[in-house]
């Protein structure tokens, strides 16, 4: 057998072992992150009308999570460079994880907005964590595929969350004196804090000193990810003070700010959108019928990033879901007919989650060591702060006009500057597409 047959086959082995390894675990703990920060959505159809809240303080309290998750990112991400990410995302998730749990607690307006901030807080540091390790374990090459897998967790979690939070709200209404939406933060809650005490056991810092590689697979690994990170570095040479600075950084900033606006008033509204046009049906129905669009998205962006990864193309794989993402949300505020609706979100949560693993490859092209640890923070931090926007122009523009059409079309002009963005982008793509294979 010659030697590039056997690095070939040594290479596909351990890619595979890697993935098999990490992403399922990523997975599942992105799964618990959305969970346990969107449950609030569910809440609501309990909790406004128990606790006589209104739809502006719902609206600026799922909003006020996201000033909390812009606190601490840049600072998180450095020190889990510095200290070694199974420590340090071990804390985020038990931390997070008892917060969720004290939801259960919310009583008035203040309550409810102080445990949001402290919530969006505590989950500030994993998702860029996240993204921040797989460039220590992925080769560029493979990243947008590995990334997609990972993040199809966030639709997951409306796959699983609408039926799990909807059930568990109606049937363990009144039970030992409790409401519903306080058994669903309380029982979605506490298998986060069970996983945050697993990361210590399951997460490995970096390739290095990864026991379960052999070690020729230790070494190709280690070699292939310092080649590829010394190569962004000698082709970019970034630091952290020139990469904070930088206006290719800042468009991606901008951009993500309007996915994450878009994704953001979609996943926080959608229980309400399905219960205004499915009145007739129950809690656990609704739940159901929110699982359709997360459904289609999960087969959509695992499809489109494979593509992308099979291409070596990334920006039209940001802009073409983006534009079909805004085709949907104009469509929603368009039709009257509730399957139809439902259709048209559907088709916007399709076009929205299949740009999130082709974009997480953009900076990663160019960015390493502390530079991609500043860099991945800054972008998702303060792109998340269209979290904090989205919710707030869905509650008053229903307040205003008793109909979330208006804000639908807002979220499908959002959607429309994020296709222009992208396409404003410049891509790294042979470094991207020569990265998976020595």
């Amino acid at each position: 057998m010659s030697t590039p047959q056997v690095g070939e086959q040594l290479a596909t082995t351990v890619l595979r072992k890697v993935i098999w390894r990490l992403i399922p675990f990523m997975f599942l703990l992105f799964i618990l992150n959305i969970l346990d920060r969107v449950n609030v959505n569910f809440a609501r159809l309990q909790m406004l009308d128990q606790l006589h809240l209104s739809e502006q303080v719902f609206g600026l309290g799922a909003s006020i999570f996201f000033i909390g998750y812009f606190v601490f990112q840049v600072p998180s991400n450095l020190i889990m460079n510095r200290i070694g990410a199974r420590q340090w995302i071990s804390g985020i998730v038990v931390g997070w994880g008892l917060i969720s749990c004290a939801m259960m607690f919310i009583r008035d307006e203040w309550s409810f907005y102080t445990l949001r901030f402290l919530l969006g807080l505590a989950e500030s540091g994993f998702f860029p964590g996240m993204i921040l390790y797989l460039t220590y374990w992925i080769p560029a090459g493979e990243r947008a595929r590995a990334t997609a897998c990972f993040m199809s967790a966030a639709a997951s979690a409306g796959l699983i969350g609408g039926p799990l939070s909807g059930a568990l709200m109606y049937y363990l209404d009144g039970v030992a004196g409790m409401a519903g939406w306080q058994w669903m933060f309380l029982l979605e809650g506490l298998p986060t804090v069970i996983m945050g005490f697993v990361v210590l056991v399951w997460l490995t810092d970096r390739p290095e000193v990864a026991g379960w590689l052999t070690d020729d697979e230790r070494s190709w690994l280690s070699e292939q990810m310092n080649r590829e990170a010394q190569q962004r570095q000698q082709q970019h040479g970034f630091t952290l003070q020139t990469t904070l600075a930088n206006g290719r950084v800042w468009l991606l900033t901008l951009l993500y700010f309007m996915l994450a606006a878009a994704v953001t008033g979609f996943v926080i509204y959608l229980p309400q959108f399905v219960k205004e046009k499915f009145p007739d049906q129950s809690l656990p129905v609704i739940g159901l019928l929110t699982a359709i669009p997360y459904l289609i998205s999960i087969v959509s962006m695992i499809l489109s990033s494979a593509h992308s990864d099979r291409t070596g193309e990334r920006r039209l794989h940001v802009a073409i879901p983006s534009f079909i993402a805004a085709v949907g949300w104009a469509l929603g505020a368009y039709f009257d007919d509730r399957w139809l609706v439902l259709a048209a979100l559907s088709v916007a949560a399709a076009g929205m989650y299949s740009s999130f693993g082709p974009f997480w490859s953009l900076p990663n092209a160019f960015l390493t060591g502390t530079a991609a640890a500043g860099g991945i923070a800054l972008i998702n931090s303060i792109g998340n702060l269209g979290g904090f926007v989205a919710p707030i122009i869905l509650s008053e523009v229903k307040a205003a006009t008793k109909s979330f059409g208006g804000g639908m079309l807002a979220m499908s002009l959002t959607m429309l500057i994020a296709c222009g963005l992208a396409l404003s982008c410049q891509h790294d793509r042979t470094s991207e597409k020569d990265g998976a294979r020595p």
